[in-house]
């Protein structure tokens, strides 16, 4: 007979026998079929070389994420089958789950496991965002059946992001009645502030509540105007952070599971003996699919201590952001430099500033174009401003194009007084010299307008408006200043001029020109905006919130009146919860108006 210490340990794991589970913190480029095949290949062996079982990528990452309408070419279908087959080929000695789009009758957001050279069973999701930036029910069938994997006594459900947000989900079925000690959750969860917090908090929630570990892969780098922040997680029975995935970065986390936690923590919870009475065994079994598998080798000589990054400023994970969403739309655009506007002002500052952290000096071209109304300091901080970043600068007066301008238009302006119009043509002529040097060398051009002016249409139309990527599109003017003020704060050194934070904000488009001529304070306008665009307050709700009734009506008039001139600016960086563009999609012929 077996003595109990022989037959315990073949039951448990202890110090050096733990099952090591890798996550994938890594960047997919959306429709990079071979290249994306080519950096899951390349994290496996990582992760082999870690000593890892198992490593979890990404939500589709053979395909990249969001692959939207790719995903009505059939021939694109195919083409990541085909990848998935070519991995399951070459998977040997550990196992992985990879996130790619299924095809039966219909198409399929799913999750593969792949090991020992084949193709071992695959899940799908089951919950598909149709909110926000979000339109996967415009692409995918719902699955609709639960995964659990057993590989000797450890078992672990499989899920796919939206899925670990309801309650009632997969993972409550593959806890519950499959036993699962583990959920593994693959995501492509996109940024925006206070989402990281939100989400941890989620799923300590669904880690408590189904007494299980949590193993969240989320990926890092940019999508057109979406940005991914990373953050992976490993949380326990009770929601606390065992790991945590740095902000941004592409890493490798790491974990040994051990599963007497969840076995503790479920001998002291009745509830699940309740809840497992509720459905009948056909019924699990109609969602419920157990996959038994060959149990790897779990020994490991020494023990990982997971390492658990510490949570980002909101300064810092912003401006983070928005490096990662530079870098890559740039670098995956194919273009080798941008060039930027420099006015002098915060806006253009911080442009150059955070293209220069995405893209390196030697990538990033400055262009200052002064006008009659440019005063001296602000050419002046825009030479600083270029110095400090070591990056060229470009002076191209604007008055004699301007005079030119004026000459041809005068015979059909006799009579009339100079107004905006004059004004605006400045703003053109400086977009038009952009976009030539765009032409001309290749370079793309970086608008620079901030989300506080996008919002009341104070900018110009084929003017500051013009460029192929707007870095600060979905920035409000105050933050503007919190993140100019930050890096130079990081940085030890006055890289933004102190005279740009300190000057009143202008467009000098005319003499003595201010923006409060045109708007309210920044500090003012930013919070109705917020209330107004992000929380969809009426303004008597903002009324009763202590704001002044004639400026929120002036302020709404101008944000209702400018959707024709957001729906021509150029794509950018998604940082709030609501931005303009896939967030929030009105009508440009509309008669409502909010009273």
């Amino acid at each position: 007979m077996e003595d109990v210490k022989s037959l315990s340990e073949r039951r448990t794991f202890h110090r050096e026998e733990a099952m090591r589970i890798a996550l994938a913190q890594m960047e997919t480029i959306v429709g990079d079929l071979e290249g994306n095949e080519k950096r899951i290949l390349d994290w496996i062996q990582r992760a082999k070389d870690s000593g890892a079982h198992l490593v979890c990528f990404p939500e589709l990452a053979v395909t990249g994420y969001p692959p939207e309408d790719l995903l009505l070419m059939p021939h694109f279908i195919e083409g990541n089958l085909r990848v998935l087959r070519a991995l399951a080929r070459s998977i040997r000695g550990i196992y992985a789950i990879v996130g790619f789009v299924d095809r039966e009758d219909d198409i399929f957001n799913a999750a593969a496991l792949l090991g020992n050279g084949e193709w071992l069973g695959t899940y799908r999701k089951h919950y598909l965002p149709t909110y926000g930036v979000f339109d996967e029910d415009r692409y995918f069938q719902a699955g609709d059946r639960a995964l659990v994997l057993k590989l000797g006594e450890v078992r672990l459900g499989v899920t796919i992001c939206e899925d670990l947000w309801y309650p009632a989900g997969p993972a409550r079925t593959e806890a519950l009645h499959g036993g699962a000690q583990v959920i593994l959750n693959i995501s492509s969860s996109p940024y925006h502030v206070g989402k990281g917090v939100a989400r941890e908090r989620m799923l300590a929630t669904r880690a408590s509540d189904n007494s299980v570990f949590i193993a969240y892969v989320n990926r890092i780098g940019g999508q057109d105007e979406l940005v991914f922040d990373g953050q992976s997680l490993i949380l326990s029975p009770q929601g606390d952070v065992v790991a945590r995935g740095a902000c941004f970065e592409e890493e490798m986390v790491l974990w040994d599971l051990e599963v007497t936690p969840v076995l503790r923590s479920r001998l002291a919870d009745p509830r699940r003996r309740k809840e497992k009475i509720l459905e009948t065994p056909e019924e699990v079994r109609s969602k419920l699919e157990i996959l038994e598998l060959p149990e790897p080798d779990f020994s490991n000589k020494e023990r990982l201590i997971p390492v658990v990054h510490e949570p980002l400023g909101q300064e810092e994970e912003v401006l983070k952001a928005l490096v990662t969403g530079t870098r890559c739309y740039v670098l995956n655009n194919g273009f080798q430099k941008v060039v930027v506007g420099l006015s002098g002002g915060i806006d253009s500052a911080l442009t150059a500033t955070i293209a220069v952290m995405a893209l390196g000096k030697e990538s990033v071209v400055g262009v200052a174009m002064p006008s009659q109304f440019t005063s001296p300091r602000s050419l002046n901080d825009a030479r600083k401003l270029a110095e400090n970043l070591g990056i060229p600068l470009m002076e191209i007066p604007i008055q004699p194009i301007q005079e030119a301008y004026l000459a041809s238009l005068e015979p059909h302006f006799a009579g009339l007084e100079p107004d905006v119009t004059e004004e605006n043509l400045q703003a053109r002529i400086r977009g038009n010299l952009l976009m030539a040097l765009s032409n001309k060398f290749g370079w793309l051009v970086l608008t620079t307008g901030n989300k506080s002016e996008t919002s009341t249409g104070y900018c110009t139309l084929y003017g500051d408006m013009v460029g192929g990527f707007g870095v600060i599109k979905d920035v409000p003017k105050t933050m503007v200043y919190r993140l100019a003020r930050h890096i130079n704060q990081v940085s030890r050194r006055e890289i933004i001029p102190e005279s740009i934070l300190t000057r009143p904000p202008t467009a000098e488009l005319k003499e003595g020109q201010l923006d409060t001529d045109t708007l309210p304070p920044y500090d003012v306008l930013d919070p109705i905006l917020h209330a107004y665009v992000e929380e969809h307050m009426s303004p008597k709700e903002m009324v009763e919130r202590g704001f002044d009734p004639r400026t929120v009506a002036k302020v709404i008039n101008m944000v209702d009146r400018s959707e024709y001139k957001r729906r021509q600016s150029p794509p950018g960086i998604k940082i709030t919860q609501r931005a303009f563009g896939k967030d929030r999609r009105l009508p440009i012929t509309n008669k409502y108006r909010v009273e």
